[in-house]
């Protein structure tokens, strides 16, 4: 039917993303049948009622059912159509079963988002810009409308305007790094501006902006989760943003400690709960510890985490009071009550899951310095169960869909752990059957506006003429034809539109030791990076010579790179203030 068009105004693809370390939720999964673990929808959606409202209420909204309905064919979309590797199975805090999927190495977020972008760049490169076209460094600063419909967009990039047609489907993330002086945080959660965010800086609610500027409506718009874990770097005690500690860690046992060495809460209650324990208390620092056997479980998250000073390693318990300032005995005392308990079933927290006991201080341990951090914001804009964008009073914008952070009501109150991704892959797919949906209907009728002079639909009145629809079974593919031509009411807003940016590097910082295969220039340049000569032959000691942000050189599938254009939009460069 045409090009879509996928626009991200930052240099490098997967959003806030691509970043998630836990994994995805789904309940009555292929993976969970094999390995006999006991769920079901209904199971998830109680659980998720309860979260979304505190544990107030197991009644749940609308949107809380296509979340957890739609969960297990979400996870085995990814399985069967991009080959993600979902096999191991987390408990998180505020679940009553093992249901959060990731793969054996890597962090879940990056795994998905690389495939799915890598599918969309094979689309690309395959067809050329006759299916797709993505477009990157480009920011929609307004959202075109006729008629009382959405039509389309309007983007800057390099310093021009562009516009491209067709419904519009929402998926720019919360707000959570949206510090200035009037944006959400400062006029809906004041009192949270002094903490870090685990947000990259594109997360300043664009979306919402964009779509209640139309009169859209929002949903608990000042529900913004702030997460036990950030990871705390002891060489930057004091940044802005942090790395999250996967929530994983406590799901394969890890145990929260305060600076004397003692459990203060349910390790594995609802992230709502533990912070607001922790604040409570207040004994910072305080400390996630795995033992040898919770470690065995997510050893390449606390591997990654200690290459970048975040996780340190002890021999033993003695060791690690040593580093605290507390006897060994604090930490032999707080072992001994929690193998107790573990063996009793019974908990002073209200714990009832016991992985990775017992604790012993002979033991060696991964630990982490751990704080209340800035995560998610369950806020959004409104909307319908087809993730359709609504008004206030429910009534639905054509032609603007949502799906992800960006649309509130989905998660309530109180975001479970592993719903994130979740809610990215049901609402993505809801919002992109309907916006197609809308489309052909539009078609069908003759009734598609918009779009640039000489287009299909250009000037409001809709598409003339008699058309053609084929269908082809097998290779999924509708092609809409007018008066013999090939066309699509979706399209680009001139012959100077930007065209798709070739090879832009898609995979973030989080998987260095792997990076994608062909990561050339953009095509405006922007992304350029610089190869060292061919027939150079250089070593391994030489390359490690260039580490300054003026002459950096990196080495991939064997080649020598020097990227230093692009290198300060990388997500895994310095961190902003």
């Amino acid at each position: 039917m045409g090009a879509g068009a996928v626009l991200d105004k930052m240099q490098f693809c997967g959003g806030n993303s691509v970043r998630a370390t836990s994994g995805i939720n789904g309940a009555l999964t292929n993976t969970q049948i094999e390995q006999g673990i006991k769920d079901s929808p209904a199971i998830f959606l109680r659980d998720t009622a309860l979260s979304a409202t505190k544990g107030a209420s197991d009644v749940p909204e609308p949107l809380h059912r296509v979340l957890t309905y739609e969960s297990a064919p979400a996870v085995h979309w990814l399985q069967d159509n991009f080959d993600v590797d979902l096999t191991i199975l987390g408990h998180m805090g505020g679940h009553s079963a093992r249901r959060c999927h990731r793969g054996k190495e890597r962090f879940p977020g990056m795994m998905i988002t690389y495939a799915l972008m890598t599918a969309l760049d094979n689309v690309i490169k395959a067809e050329g810009d006759k299916r797709a076209r993505l477009i990157t460094k480009a920011r929609v600063n307004k959202l075109l409308t006729e008629g009382g419909e959405v039509i389309g967009v309007q983007y800057e990039k390099g310093g021009k305007n562009y516009k491209e047609y067709g419904p519009v489907i929402l998926c720019t993330g919360g707000f959570c790094a949206d510090f200035s002086e009037d944006g959400f945080l400062a006029k809906h959660r004041p009192e949270l501006l002094h903490l870090p965010t685990t947000n990259g800086i594109h997360c300043t609610g664009d979306g919402i902006k964009l779509s209640t500027a139309l009169g859209a409506g929002t949903v608990d718009i000042d529900a913004v989760q702030v997460h036990p874990t950030g990871l705390v770097n002891p060489d930057e005690p004091d940044a802005k943003v942090l790395f999250l500690a996967a929530e994983a860690l406590r799901g394969a046992g890890g145990l929260l400690l305060s600076n004397e060495g003692k459990r203060f809460c349910n390790d594995m209650g609802r992230r709502d709960y533990v912070t607001g324990e922790m604040n409570k208390l207040d004994k910072y620092p305080y400390r996630l510890v795995l033992n040898s056997e919770a470690s065995k479980e997510i050893t390449w998250h606390c591997k990654h985490y200690q290459s970048r000073n975040l996780m340190k390693h002890y021999t033993s318990g003695a060791d690690l009071a040593a580093d605290m300032g507390i006897p060994v005995s604090n930490l032999e005392k707080t072992f001994a009550d929690y193998n107790k308990g573990a063996e009793a079933k019974s908990d002073p927290f209200g714990k009832v899951f016991w992985p990775a006991t017992p604790f012993t201080a002979n033991d060696s341990f991964y630990v982490a310095i751990v704080e209340p951090v800035i995560h998610y914001a369950m806020g959004g804009v409104k909307i319908g169960t087809d993730s359709a964008v609504q008004t206030s009073d429910g009534t639905g914008i054509p032609g603007l869909f949502a799906g992800g952070e960006v649309a509130g009501g989905v998660h309530g109150l109180n975001r479970l752990g592993g719903s994130s991704l979740l809610d990215c892959v049901v609402f993505g797919r809801v919002s992109g059957a309907s916006a197609t949906r809308y489309l052909l209907n539009k078609i069908s009728v003759g009734d598609v506006h918009g779009g640039p002079p000489g287009s299909v639909g250009s000037g409001g009145g809709g598409a003339t003429g008699s058309f053609t629809m084929t269908v082809s079974p097998g290779s999924k593919n509708v092609v809409v034809s007018w008066d013999g031509s090939a066309g699509a009411s979706a399209g680009s807003g001139g012959a100077d539109t930007p065209s798709s940016d070739s090879n832009v590097p898609l995979r973030s910082s989080y998987d260095d030791d792997d990076p994608p295969a062909d990561e050339g220039s953009s095509a405006d340049g922007d992304g350029e990076q610089e190869l060292v000569p061919d027939g150079l032959e250089l070593t391994m000691e030489e390359v490690a010579k260039h580490t300054t942000e003026d002459d950096v050189w990196v080495v991939v599938n064997g080649k020598v790179l020097a990227p230093r254009k692009f290198l300060m939009d990388h997500p895994g460069v310095k961190k902003r203030s």
